[in-house]
Parts: structure tokens; sequence; C-alpha cells
């Protein structure tokens, strides 16, 4: 698509990234990269509780409305909502994101595991909605490993993006649920997919994925992921941005029905 190779040329040679806490400056395109660099912060304040819920959704509004601005301006066509469900149900745009696994790998018969109400992203207290898929692999030594082949697992990029924030310090005994994360910013559905509970992350802020493209490996990452109760699984989540900015979270089960799958 379009837009695809335009933010891959913008991006084009990436940045290096010395770990999750420390964000380099020097990159080639600032007016998106400090949307990343924004974005890294808001986030990492959110789960620490150093700002208030209020002051949180100021921020990630006006965080979001930057990059669809920032996108738009490259590109040749409007990106309305009927251009975005027409990307959603075309053959090809999304990827089943764990390599080597379909659809029956998902939690539940139908994809009940999801369960958006009542969550919100910038009050870190509030619990007990699921607003995601999660995607389990074999692994009943739980060592992070595929039984089947001995080898890690790969997370990949459901469709193409902009990789906004990582995690890579998650350490047993922390609190912080979702263990080493991934956010990526997909300017065509303007929304962010999540990627949770990973072992290794592969890719840095300001990157820019393909479909497909490799993000990091299945791990057990996060407070309760890392319990022996809880299989190893891929925690996906997408919020939809909303007019106003602000996120709501979408049900991606049809996507991943659709999904092509890779070895």
């Amino acid at each position: 698509m379009r837009i695809a190779g335009i933010a891959g040329a913008l991006l084009m040679g990436g940045l290096n990234m010395a770990s999750s806490q420390v964000i380099p400056t020097d990159s080639d395109e600032p007016a998106v990269y400090t949307y990343c660099q924004q974005f890294q912060s808001l986030y990492t304040h959110i789960r620490e509780q150093r700002i208030s819920p209020d002051s949180a959704r100021l921020q990630f509004s006006a965080i979001m409305r930057g990059l669809q601005t920032r996108f738009r301006s490259q590109e040749s066509f409007p990106n309305d909502s009927l251009q975005r469900d027409s990307l959603r149900r075309a053959d090809g745009y999304f990827t089943f994101p764990v390599r080597g696994y379909t659809t029956s790998a998902i939690g539940g018969t139908h994809g009940e595991g999801f369960r958006g109400k009542g969550f919100d992203l910038f009050d870190y207290n509030v619990r007990g909605s699921h607003p995601a898929q999660d995607i389990f692999i074999v692994d009943r030594n739980q060592n992070n490993l595929d039984d089947r082949s001995g080898q890690p697992v790969d997370v990949l990029a459901m469709s193409s993006g902009l990789v906004l924030a990582i995690e890579t310090d998650w350490k047993p005994g922390s609190e912080y649920r979702g263990g080493n994360w991934i956010w990526v910013y997909d300017p065509n559905l303007h929304g962010l997919f999540y990627y949770a509970h990973n072992n290794v992350v592969t890719v840095h802020p300001g990157q820019w994925v393909q479909t497909g493209e490799k993000l990091g490996e299945m791990g057990r990452s996060g407070f309760n992921a890392y319990k022996t109760r809880s299989p190893t699984h891929l925690h996906l989540m997408y919020l939809q941005i909303q007019p106003d900015g602000l996120p709501a979270p979408l049900n991606t089960y049809e996507w991943l029905l659709t999904a092509k799958t890779s070895r």
C-alpha cells in the first residue's frame, strides 16, 4: 500500500535501542519519532501511576491526533472509516501473529475470551476486563519453547505499522501485568496493536514493520502470565482510536479468522 511505502522510506534505517527505558534522540525523522518518545513516556507513567487518568487521556489524545495528521500528510487520498473497513476485510491485510500456529490456538471456542467492558487504559487500578484475544502455544514444561520443534515461537506483526513503544526489562516478581510488551500503530486503521507477555523483543521504537514481520518471541513475562497456572500465550489487544483521539477496544477475533498464517 502507498502509505506503507511512504512510512517505510521515512523510517528506513531505524534507530538503535539500548533498552526499553532509554530512548535515543538522534532520529532522522524527529517529527515522527517524537511521538514514539511521548508514547513510551506516557505509558510508563500510567503504569507507574505517576500521572492522573485525566491528564493521561489528554496526552494520549494529543499523541494520536498528531500521528494521524503526520501520516495523513503523506497520503494522496483521505483515510476515512469506510476505507478502514475495506482494509479490514481485504484478503492478506492481516497476518496471524503467532508463527506456525492457526486459529485453533485462540483461547476458547469462538473468541469469547474478549471482554471489553470496563476497560480503562489510563487508570492502572481498574481491573477485571480482558479486551484481547489470547493465543496459546504447546509449551507444557513452560520453558518458552515449542514442544514440537524445541524452538522459540515468533510473534509477528498482524499488520504493517510504526513501533511506538516497547518494554524489555521485565523481571520475575515484578507486579507489572504485560511483561515485555510491544505497541504498534497502524496508520491505515488509525489504531494500536498491543502484543504482551513476550520473552524476547526484537524491534525498537521508530521502526516501521511490515505485516508478518517478526516482532519478538513468545514468552511468559507479566505478573499473571509468569505463574505456573497460566499456559504460555500471546496477549493480543487492538485499540481503535476514536474521533476524540481516545482508544476503544475492538475484538480481533474475526480478523484472526481471516489472517494469513506463516510457517
